[in-house]
């Protein structure tokens, strides 16, 4: 269902930036959100214009509620309805056991997980009134294999894939609710890690590659179109063959 209003959270860049194109040029008003990146969020925008679609900017945390709440009355009020929520907004950073924090720790559930679960429950009753919605959540590799660096990461991103079922079983009929583990993919939150490591990790890798954010969108753009109306509760790995159930 094209022409209707699809939030993608932190749409600044990486992931989401790409995803806001490319439901933008399959017909998808999108919402562009950030919570600091505003720079990033206008050349989102721009680009999303630049290909024929059509965009707005909301500023809105992920963890507050109140500011969820206004995203999604922002979004319909411009578009008429909200069909689509890509929960991609995320935090991560390395650190061990002995260096994290109880705040890191907390942030990381906050953003990664506590704030999926506003989203979702934001756009819900706007997708009921509608008869018709799409939920993609965003977890990570690091949900299946864990993280020697990064617990409060790889656990807030395993909540995902709880989160996903759950509200597949909820919501059914009417929506869809399905989750993307990414591997390794060249965003700006990995570009550090790829700067020093790229051979390293694509040695690892099946395909020999690590993703482009647009291979990712892609996915997206499939289990939201009328070609992945059938599918709900799923975990699909998008890891080029790194990690295989």
């Amino acid at each position: 269902m094209e022409n209707v209003g699809a939030i993608i959270t932190g749409s600044s860049r990486g992931i989401g930036k790409a995803t806001a194109i490319r439901l933008a040029q399959d017909g998808f008003h999108v919402t562009v959100n950030y919570r600091q990146d505003e720079k990033g969020a206008k050349e989102t925008k721009q680009t999303v214009i630049d290909h024929g679609g059509e965009a707005i900017i909301v500023q809105a945390d992920v963890t507050k509620p109140h500011e969820v709440q206004k995203m999604v009355e922002k979004t319909t009020e411009e578009f008429g309805d909200v069909g689509v929520l890509v929960n991609n907004a995320g935090f991560s950073h390395h650190a061990t056991l002995d260096e994290l924090s109880h705040q890191e720790w907390q942030k990381g559930l906050n953003v990664n997980l506590t704030g999926a679960f506003n989203c979702a429950k934001a756009v819900a009753p706007k997708m009921k009134t509608l008869g018709w919605g799409r939920i993609v959540n965003i977890s990570s590799l690091r949900a299946m294999t864990g993280s020697d660096h990064g617990s409060h990461y790889a656990s807030s991103k395993a909540g995902i894939l709880g989160l996903t079922k759950s509200l597949a079983l909820e919501l059914a009929p009417e929506i869809t609710v399905n989750a993307i583990s990414p591997g390794y993919t060249r965003t700006p939150m990995t570009k550090d890690s790829l700067k020093e490591k790229e051979e390293q990790i694509a040695a690892k890798i099946p395909l020999a590659r690590v993703a482009e954010s647009p291979e990712i969108a892609g996915v997206i753009a499939f289990l939201v179109s009328h070609d992945g109306s059938y599918i709900t509760g799923e975990t699909i790995n998008a890891n080029g063959g790194i990690y295989m159930r």
